[in-house]
C-alpha cells in the first residue's frame, strides 16, 4: 500500500521524492504535490514520513506486514 500524502498539509517541497530511495514519487515535480508513480515499488521504509517536515505524509503498512513492523520510536 503506498503512502497517503494529505494534499492540505503537504508544502510541496518534495522532501520525501528525495529521500526515497525504491522513487515511488519518480516524475513528480518540485512544486506540486508529489503523487506516488510506483506504489508496488515502497518497501514501507518510513523514510518518506520521516522526511516530511509538514508530516503531511501517512504509511499504511499491509497487514502481512504489521506483523513483522515495529515502530522505532516505541521500540526504545
Amino acid at each position: 500500500m503506498p503512502p497517503v500524502i494529505d494534499r492540505e498539509k503537504c508544502t510541496a517541497c518534495g522532501a520525501c521524492a528525495e529521500y526515497c530511495a525504491e522513487d515511488v514519487f519518480f516524475g513528480s515535480e518540485e512544486g506540486d504535490v508529489p503523487q506516488v508513480s510506483y506504489p508496488e515499488f515502497c518497501a514501507h521504509c518510513s523514510c518518506c514520513v520521516y522526511a516530511c517536515p509538514a508530516e503531511a505524509i501517512r504509511l499504511r503498512i499491509p497487514l502481512p506486514m504489521q506483523l513483522l513492523y515495529k515502530d522505532p520510536v516505541r521500540a526504545v
